[in-house]
């Protein structure tokens, strides 16, 4: 990214020697065995200019990086990231002696033995720093030199990251923090909590490249987004030790839910490790939700370019949220209908109670739009505990007097959904209607014509009417329709222009219990959509699955 490294008249045969001859010491504590077994000066590396390096440590093995800096580049900047555990490093300065400067590189000695050091002056340690924070080191030099950077873990393998730049006109790699970068907590519930921290200078800058994301876990703060991929990835023990960019490419063992356009969550959960990252844009709030009660959470918020993957760490914060408020058990009288909605929002769980007049007892429950999670339980004893869609009759066999438990929750806490419920000890007073075993409309393909469509239906022993009514649709709107439609709603919903016809209909053979409507007047080629609604007669009404047919456009 930036220019490359010269070395103005500094040999590298002076480096070779100084590393390996220089009396002095850095402040990085090495065994004896180290620096008999491993110490070679030709594990130096040089350290590039303008870009983001990984570096990674073994255990008590010292790593050393290096470069030079002429007289009139006299400013760098050095950030270094530990992505795990705490390490110690060192900056370390070499500089021409005054005797010398300015001379050639060609003119100096040769630099193959300890004489050599006479012509040069080893300055003291210019910064030592052991812990596992993200530190900047900004240096100033008015002579040619060269450093040394002194890396070491002492608790395990590791890997960091290391920035060095000695152009600071062109601003830094990394992200601006605030002046205040703490995460101020705004609300806190039983399951969910609400964040607000002050927006970066670099959004104002360069807002299509700048994002914030979000890190929540249950057992302590990161200091930088390199260290929380690293414990993501350790749970797991499947990811390969590479640095890697927030949302990660391995997706294994994650699940990965699309918040909204530009809102991506990665959750990872191992060894009852639960930890969240979410990219959430610009936008300098968010409200974790999804949360247990009573549970301690950290979170920590990172900003982060995304042309250059560098990143900074607002101060972590932490928050319990409440004790979960007992649910209202609300009683449910005999044969009596009622409806329950979900809104994603507030209402997360419905419990009833009912007490039984007869041994028999029977629940009915019709879905009206998506899904939900039924448990029934008897004296403290789980009875039932399924997920409902459509239409569905539970009969049970106790005592009388015996006490139910019902609980509804929703199995998407995101969408809309609403039921319609009953308990009854009167199985044959049922308000629901008896409906057929298949509640699907058939159509046939041989009587269809370019103007007409002939369907058919199940119908039951008992004498109920049956009305028909029939939508013209687009292609494009044809799942739409069939997946947004309310299956509680009656035919009162529906525009007169769109009612084909009302009719009842029985059979006490219910082999025999079907019966088929031609419908005519229709347009060539048009999409139509039919609905069949078999209304009981307490009024409470079963909705038939929705069938699209098309009339022929050749006849």
């Amino acid at each position: 990214m930036m220019g490359s490294i010269k070395t103005h008249g500094i040999h590298w045969s002076v480096f070779l020697t100084l590393l390996a001859g220089c009396t002095c010491h850095s402040n990085i504590r090495t065994s004896d065995n180290y620096r008999r077994d491993f110490f070679s000066p030709y594990q130096s590396l040089i350290l590039p200019d303008g870009r983001e390096t990984t570096v990674y440590l073994l255990k008590d093995i010292a790593k050393r990086y290096h470069f030079t800096l002429e007289e009139k580049s006299s400013h760098f900047s050095i950030t270094v990231t530990p992505c795990d555990v705490p390490i110690e490093w060192s900056i370390l300065q070499y500089r021409v002696s005054h005797a010398f400067h300015g001379r050639a590189a060609e003119k100096y000695r040769p630099f193959d033995d300890l004489k050599a050091l006479s012509y040069y002056k080893t300055v003291s340690t210019l910064f030592h720093y052991k812990g596992n924070s993200v530190e900047n080191y900004v240096g100033t030099s008015l002579h040619s030199s060269l450093f040394v950077l002194e890396f070491l873990s002492t608790e395990r393998d590791t890997h960091i990251s290391v920035y060095l730049t000695t152009d600071l006109a062109r601003g830094n790699l990394f992200p601006e923090l605030p002046g205040d970068p703490r995460i101020d907590i705004s609300s806190v519930s039983h399951n969910s909590v609400s964040l607000v921290w002050k927006p970066s200078p670099s959004v104002t800058k360069q807002k299509e490249s700048i994002q914030y994301c979000v890190l929540v876990n249950e057992k302590h703060n990161y200091k930088s987004l390199c260290a929380a991929d690293t414990a993501i990835r350790s749970a797991s023990r499947k990811w390969p030790k590479l640095a890697s960019y927030p949302i990660s490419q391995y997706l294994d063992d994650h699940r990965v839910i699309l918040l909204s356009n530009s809102d991506i969550s990665v959750i990872q959960k191992s060894n009852n490790v639960d930890v969240r990252q979410m990219c959430i844009g610009n936008k300098n709030t968010y409200t974790v939700s999804n949360l247990s009660a009573n549970t301690q959470y950290y979170f920590d918020v990172f900003v982060v370019n995304l042309l250059t993957n560098a990143s900074a760490a607002y101060t972590g914060t932490f928050a319990k949220t409440w004790v979960e408020p007992k649910p209202k058990v609300m009683p449910m009288k005999d044969g009596k209908i009622v409806q329950i909605t979900f809104d994603g929002k507030k209402q997360k769980l419905y419990s009833f109670q009912y007490q039984a007049l007869h041994k028999k007892v029977q629940f009915t429950f019709q879905t009206c739009r998506g899904q939900i999670r039924a448990q029934i339980s008897r004296n403290g004893k789980l009875l039932v505990s399924e997920t409902i869609q459509g239409l569905r009759h539970i009969t049970l066999k106790g005592k009388v007097m015996d006490k139910y438990f019902a609980t509804f929750k929703t199995s998407d806490a995101t969408s809309n959904t609403s039921a319609m419920i009953q308990a009854s000890s009167h199985v044959h007073k049922s308000l629901f209607p008896f409906f057929p075993a298949s509640l699907k409309i058939k159509s046939f393909n041989k009587l269809r014509t370019c103007d007409s469509i002939t369907i058919a239906w199940l119908g039951t022993q008992e004498r109920n009417m049956y009305c028909v009514y029939k939508k013209k649709i687009q292609e494009h709107q044809m799942w739409r329709e069939m997946g947004s439609a309310d299956q509680c709603l009656g035919p009162e919903s529906r525009p007169r222009s769109e009612k084909v016809l009302c009719k009842y209909f029985h059979d006490i053979n219910v082999q025999r219990a079907v019966t088929a409507e031609t419908i005519g007047g229709l347009e060539r080629g048009a999409l139509y959509l039919f609905d069949v609604y078999l209304v009981g007669s307490s009024g409470v009404l079963v909705r038939y699955h929705s069938k699209a047919v098309r009339t022929r456009k050749n006849c």
